[in-house]
């Protein structure tokens, strides 16, 4: 089906496991909505099999009385436990619902019984394709909640990995929304603890007593979060002197969305794959580890799903891509970059295994189209009738990265990646072997060709 591409993979609760569609009548029926805070739109649409998600979503937009504008900053989604779909306007939703079963076949692991049982819920989210500079020009309130409540959703889920410090800060300005202005004499250590996962990431709010949480925090690659460095952020939340609580409402919420935005991954199509692990120990056993693989309009992000954080990140003008699917295996999305091996420099190809790599490749295809759509009117991406920044503006975080902590989530983690690595000999393509090229028993390595081909040329890449 056109457009599959940008499904993503699951959200860690079972919110989506509901129905949006019920029969109240032989051309009548009643449709649900679903925001990202759970509140429910009830929508009455004629017509509904012919219905298109383009005409379903003006009818959302007129509910909800959100300006005109709305229109391209969000999206209809079908979403379930195990797999979520971004429509295209010309979409049919009913149509790609009676389609579900298939798409979860085609591009989930799903048991025979999940696939029958599973049922999608629509809802209504931000549009991957959807500028952020477009998006720090918003002023209208409920566009900027929406928006706020699915960021604030991707941080406390690790769908965004984002580092202790900023964490933090952002929970404080949840507290800042949620709880009003701090209050000493109110919120105390003791009043956070007990709500810290509302303001924090699950993950970083590990609970336990005695000998357990002493032998977690030992063994973590970094501190746990506590109520005191949220406390500390919450009191240092300026207030810029609003007179009134409505006001100062959407200036936390610009707050909260600009601190996002510093994430590389911010506004991505989240996939779920695996990938090799280096070889260790004397039997050189490796395994696989599962990512997430986030793509976006800028570049590519392997994700470590169980650490949260991030294991290689590449803009498109870093990369080469290729999607095989090879006779009796997996799909397998190819990424190629620059490297080293023992300080010689080297191609680097990364295989990711994943059923949703067809759609991957796609999306990349796309938002390399898409930049170079946008270099040519010199705008950005799907931003319209944005002017362009003249010759004398300074150049972008996207041309001049920010430095990043040490051990930050947001680092490549190129030690942690089984890449097969190579350089060009002329016509041929010559294998960097490693060190240790055979096993602890002596067992000399397959002289079967590779099977892998190789990945297009950067002049291709540039061509979409």
């Amino acid at each position: 089906m056109e457009g599959d591409r940008l499904a993503v993979p699951p959200s860690t609760g079972d919110r989506s496991q509901r129905s949006s569609v019920s029969s109240t009548g032989p051309r009548t029926q009643d449709v649900l909505v679903y925001l990202i805070d759970d509140t429910v739109v009830r929508l009455t649409v004629d017509h509904l099999p012919s219905v298109t998600a383009h005409e379903l979503h003006r009818i959302v937009l007129e509910t909800l009385r959100l300006p005109e504008c709305a229109l391209e900053i969000f999206s209809l989604w079908l979403v379930s436990p195990f797999l979520e779909v971004q429509l295209k306007p010309k979409h049919q939703p009913y149509k790609v619902c009676r389609q579900w079963q298939e798409l979860l076949f085609r591009f989930t692991s799903c048991s025979g019984d999940e696939i029958l049982e599973d049922e999608p819920s629509l809802q209504f989210r931000r549009n991957i394709f959807f500028s952020r500079r477009k998006e720090v020009q918003i002023q209208d309130e409920d566009i900027l909640r929406l928006l706020y409540e699915e960021a604030k959703y991707n941080i406390l889920e690790g769908r965004h990995p984002c580092d202790l410090a900023d964490c933090e800060v952002l929970g404080a300005v949840v507290c800042r929304v949620n709880l009003g202005p701090y209050n000493p004499e109110l919120h105390t250590p003791c009043f956070l603890k007990e709500r810290l996962d509302s303001f924090l990431p699950s993950h970083l709010c590990r609970r336990g007593h005695g000998l357990l949480a002493a032998l977690w925090k030992r063994g973590a690659t970094r501190p746990p979060a506590d109520e005191q460095g949220l406390l500390r952020a919450y009191r240092v939340v300026p207030e810029e002197g609003a007179s009134e609580e409505h006001a100062a409402l959407p200036k936390l919420y610009h707050a909260y969305l600009q601190k996002c935005h510093e994430l590389p991954y911010y506004g991505c199509a989240l996939f779920s794959g695996e990938i090799e692990k280096p070889a260790q120990g004397l039997l050189h056993r490796g395994g696989r580890k599962a990512v997430m693989v986030a793509i976006s309009l800028e570049g590519v992000y392997i994700i470590d799903s169980k650490e949260k954080h991030v294991l290689l990140g590449l803009r498109f003008q870093e990369l080469s891509w290729d999607h095989t699917f090879p006779s009796e295996e997996e799909h397998i999305l190819w990424l190629e970059f620059d490297g080293e091996n023992e300080g010689v420099p080297v191609n680097k190809l990364l295989k990711v295994y994943s059923k949703q790599a067809e759609l991957m490749s796609g999306l990349i295809e796309y938002c390399i189209e898409l930049n170079a759509a946008a270099e040519g009117t010199d705008q950005d991406p799907a931003a319209g009738a944005t002017p362009s920044a003249g010759p004398q503006s300074p150049p972008s975080d996207r041309q001049r990265p920010k430095l990043q902590r040490q051990n930050s989530v947001l680092c490549s983690r190129i030690q942690h990646l089984s890449t097969i690595d190579y350089v060009e000999d002329g016509k041929d393509i010559k294998r960097v072997k490693p060190r240790r090229t055979t096993s602890f028993f002596g067992r000399p390595l397959s002289n079967t060709p590779t099977s892998y081909s190789a990945v297009r040329a950067a002049e291709n890449l540039e061509q979409g």
